[in-house]
């Protein structure tokens, strides 16, 4: 994967490009410091993804977004310190909004989606997952009206201020709801509330790591980890078939 860093805090970017270094299969292309810098080199260099702040001088990361041609555009991963900008940021078809600092599991998790988008793309079959008569999901807004996201779709689910995002093997969609109207929702579904601001697909963990008496976090398939609450614990370790031993 061929990655531009677009970012005007020489800190962030030394950041980005540390935890980069750690991903297989990531050739960074190029790194740049304000808006119309970095859409000139997304012209150029022609990147598979683009790590793209959003609060920058000149031309923001957003509009940014906005101008580069449908047809020519790379996956657009959003890294920045506001939340607020996360509803604003999905209605360019971003793969996923990362906050500062930027943890590696939710970096390793975003250019994977972006990996997996890019072949989707390949195969000309993005990204709107079949409907079927036993997918529940929920209806998201957009600018354009509404999606809806199978249930069967999402791997995990985060707060997000007065949002929730719902994270899917190929994108993050920003939904307004507190987590209490999600629980309520997902109760005894496919679903399962592991913390407070959590919501995870139990097919989806593939290891349990014990992080101190009574405590656990869950890792995922795609490498993120997401720690258990104390007063979710025992529900979670039963809902998973997880005995554990002193």
């Amino acid at each position: 994967m061929r990655v531009l860093l677009v970012d005007d805090e020489p800190a962030a970017l030394e950041r980005l490009k540390a935890l980069l270094a750690q991903i297989g299969d990531v050739t960074i292309i190029g790194a740049v410091t304000d808006g119309p810098a970095g859409l000139a080199a997304i012209s150029q260099e022609k990147p598979d993804v683009v790590l793209l702040d959003i609060q920058m001088p000149e031309l923001n990361g957003l509009s940014v977004a906005a101008q580069i041609p449908p047809a020519h555009r790379p996956e657009i991963v959003f890294v920045t310190a506001f939340e607020m900008y996360a509803p604003d940021a999905f209605e360019v078809e971003a793969a996923d909004y990362l906050l500062k600092p930027v943890r590696f599991d939710r970096l390793r998790q975003a250019i994977e989606r972006a990996r997996r988008r890019r072949m989707l793309q390949n195969q000309l079959n993005l990204a709107t997952p079949a409907d079927n008569e036993d997918g529940d999901g929920i209806w998201v807004q957009t600018r354009h009206g509404h999606v809806r996201v199978l249930l069967q779709e999402i791997d995990w689910i985060e707060a997000a201020g007065d949002y929730v995002l719902l994270h899917t093997a190929t994108r993050s969609h920003m939904h307004r709801a507190t987590m209490s109207a999600l629980e309520r929702k997902l109760d005894g579904g496919r679903l399962m509330r592991v913390h407070r601001s959590a919501f995870v697909a139990p097919d989806r963990v593939c290891e349990v790591r014990r992080t101190g008496r009574g405590l656990s976090s869950l890792v995922l398939k795609d490498g993120v980890a997401l720690q258990v609450g104390p007063t979710y614990h025992p529900a979670v370790m039963e809902r998973l078939g997880f005995q554990e031993t002193d």
